[in-house]
């Protein structure tokens, strides 16, 4: 990347520039091996007291002070090189929402805070997209309550790697103490293919159930909640259009082989809870279940896949990539300070 004009670094960005992606490179701290300059690329999201904040598309927050900077300068956005269906970052967080729906939710301003009685942090965080009608430390004090009241510490969520604005909040609620505890992505894929993979399942394929409500063998299976609260069934099964995916297991009464989620809604077919017992993997029955659920969907219109999966889950992203997914964006759930019940 070329700082230079003439041979010489420049520093072409000023705080003027905050809520812009820059370039920067700065000197490496004094005695570290290798390199004498570090490059880091992201949105600058601040420049006070003599230090500027730079939130890489992974959230990383990079602080450099300005007796470190040599050059920077402002540089366009990221081009998207993704074969998935295109979308806006938002339209995609409130179509997951509405797929993973929480038990009770408010507004405030834009803002959405969700609850579900602790089951699972999707459905129990702020979605915060757009503005919240309030300055930012009135409002997080407002959200605070109201999880406290509830007996929960409160969570929000913010997309990175998509919008400038949502990148800027992440580095104003790490500012204020809130803690990055879970990052995810959102994979979306071309929906047509992943039905299409229903021809190579064979016997396996055959052996997917569909049905629209959850019974209690589906639910020995998918075993993320200590009991089957009414919140629980409550975001399992809400959503516009639900469909629910079993393959049995061999023995009568035994829990499931595999089983799977699905939500369509308009163009988009959103597939959670994919799981296969321990002692049934590697035999294509996620894909088996993923492709029932996918011809369903294309039934009822939708064109579009997407899901959600933890950064760190390895093996379900191998899974996805065979599939065709890439990732669209990442959402982190930023936790506020302990204690703090405002």
């Amino acid at each position: 990347m070329d700082f230079t004009t003439g041979g010489r670094f420049e520093v072409r960005i000023t705080s003027a520039d905050v809520g812009k992606r820059v370039s920067v490179r700065r000197l490496t701290e004094a005695g570290v091996p290798g390199e004498k300059f570090s490059d880091t690329v992201g949105v600058l999201t601040s420049w006070d007291g003599g230090v500027l904040s730079v939130t890489r598309r992974s959230g990383e927050i990079v602080r450099i002070p300005e007796s470190a900077l040599v050059a920077g300068k402002v540089v366009p956005d990221a081009p998207r090189r993704r074969r998935g269906p295109a979308a806006r970052w938002d339209e995609l967080d409130r179509v997951a929402a509405r797929g993973w729906p929480a038990v009770e939710s408010v507004r405030l301003g834009d803002w959405e805070l969700r609850w579900a009685g602790g089951f699972t942090r999707r459905a129990n965080s702020v979605l915060a997209i757009g503005d919240p009608g309030l300055p930012l430390d009135r409002a997080l004090g407002e959200i605070t309550a109201w999880y406290a009241e509830r007996g929960r510490p409160a969570y929000v969520q913010v997309s990175t790697g998509a919008s400038g604005a949502q990148e800027q909040l992440a580095a104003e609620l790490a500012a204020r103490g809130w803690t990055r505890e879970v990052s995810a992505l959102i994979r979306t894929a071309a929906l047509a293919p992943l039905a299409d993979a229903a021809a190579d399942t064979g016997e396996e394929g055959a052996r997917v159930v569909l049905t629209r409500e959850i019974d209690e063998a589906w639910l020995s299976r998918y075993r993320r909640f200590e009991e089957t609260a009414d919140e629980v069934l409550k975001v399992l099964g809400g959503g516009p259009s639900v469909w629910f995916a079993t393959v049995p297991g061999a023995e009568d009464g035994a829990p499931p082989a595999a089983i799977g989620r699905c939500v369509v809604d308009g163009r988009w077919a959103g597939f959670a809870a994919i799981e296969v017992a321990p002692e049934q993997r590697r035999r294509g029955l996620a894909t088996a279940v993923m492709a029932a659920l996918a011809r369903t969907a294309l039934e009822e219109g939708a064109s579009a896949a997407y899901l959600q999966v933890e950064s760190d889950n390895g093996a379900a992203g191998t899974l996805y990539d065979g599939m065709g997914f890439t990732t669209h964006h990442q959402y982190h759930h930023f936790r506020g300070p302990k204690g703090d019940t405002r």
